[in-house]
Protein backbone atom coordinates (compact mmCIF):
# COMPACT_ATOMS: atom_id res chain seq x y z
CA UNK A 1 0.00 0.00 0.00
CA UNK A 2 1.22 3.42 -0.75
CA UNK A 3 -0.21 7.04 0.39
CA UNK A 4 -0.69 9.42 -1.60
CA UNK A 5 -1.22 13.50 -0.91
CA UNK A 6 -2.30 15.91 -3.00
CA UNK A 7 -1.74 19.71 -2.41
CA UNK A 8 -2.65 23.15 -3.69
CA UNK A 9 -5.27 23.06 -6.36
CA UNK A 10 -5.10 19.26 -6.44
CA UNK A 11 -6.28 19.16 -2.97
CA UNK A 12 -9.11 21.61 -3.78
CA UNK A 13 -10.09 20.32 -7.14
CA UNK A 14 -10.21 16.53 -5.64
CA UNK A 15 -11.63 17.63 -2.55
CA UNK A 16 -9.61 15.37 -0.25
CA UNK A 17 -6.17 16.20 1.01
CA UNK A 18 -4.32 12.17 0.87
CA UNK A 19 -5.19 8.28 0.75
CA UNK A 20 -4.10 5.10 0.41
CA UNK A 21 -4.12 3.05 -2.49
CA UNK A 22 -3.56 -0.70 -2.24
CA UNK A 23 -1.94 -2.36 -5.07
CA UNK A 24 1.31 -2.76 -6.56
CA UNK A 25 2.78 0.27 -9.12
CA UNK A 26 6.12 0.43 -10.87
CA UNK A 27 6.63 4.27 -10.65
CA UNK A 28 4.86 7.49 -10.08
CA UNK A 29 3.54 7.32 -13.55
CA UNK A 30 1.74 4.65 -12.87
CA UNK A 31 0.17 6.17 -9.88
CA UNK A 32 -0.85 9.24 -11.79
CA UNK A 33 -2.47 7.22 -14.45
CA UNK A 34 -4.50 4.84 -11.93
CA UNK A 35 -5.53 7.92 -10.51
CA UNK A 36 -6.76 9.71 -13.75
CA UNK A 37 -8.01 6.33 -14.77
CA UNK A 38 -10.98 7.59 -12.27
CA UNK A 39 -11.94 10.16 -14.79
CA UNK A 40 -13.87 13.56 -13.93
CA UNK A 41 -12.39 15.65 -11.70
CA UNK A 42 -8.89 13.37 -11.40
CA UNK A 43 -7.64 14.40 -15.40
CA UNK A 44 -6.21 17.73 -13.23
CA UNK A 45 -3.32 15.02 -12.74
CA UNK A 46 -2.95 15.10 -16.37
CA UNK A 47 -1.67 18.51 -16.23
CA UNK A 48 1.82 19.06 -18.02
CA UNK A 49 3.15 20.79 -15.03
CA UNK A 50 2.36 18.41 -12.55
CA UNK A 51 5.26 17.96 -9.76
CA UNK A 52 5.79 15.01 -7.84
CA UNK A 53 7.44 13.76 -4.77
CA UNK A 54 8.05 10.29 -3.18
CA UNK A 55 9.00 10.13 0.36
CA UNK A 56 9.69 13.71 0.48
CA UNK A 57 12.01 13.70 -2.17
CA UNK A 58 11.36 15.39 -5.58
CA UNK A 59 11.36 13.20 -8.44
CA UNK A 60 10.26 12.59 -11.84
CA UNK A 61 7.18 10.59 -13.09
CA UNK A 62 9.96 7.44 -14.16
CA UNK A 63 10.78 7.21 -10.31
CA UNK A 64 9.83 3.88 -8.90
CA UNK A 65 7.75 3.28 -6.06
CA UNK A 66 7.28 0.51 -4.09
CA UNK A 67 5.01 -0.73 -0.57
CA UNK A 68 4.99 1.71 2.18
CA UNK A 69 6.22 4.74 -0.33
CA UNK A 70 4.55 8.01 0.63
CA UNK A 71 3.91 10.21 -2.71
CA UNK A 72 2.65 13.56 -3.62
CA UNK A 73 1.44 15.09 -6.10
CA UNK A 74 1.51 18.84 -6.29
CA UNK A 75 1.40 21.96 -9.68
CA UNK A 76 3.94 23.67 -10.68
CA UNK A 77 4.50 26.48 -8.02
CA UNK A 78 5.20 30.08 -9.42
CA UNK A 79 5.68 32.80 -7.87
CA UNK A 80 6.80 36.80 -7.51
Amino acid sequence: MIRVQYFARYREVLGLDCEELPGTFANMNDVRQHLISRGDAWAVLAEPGLMCARNEELCSLSEPVQDGDEVAFFPTVTGG
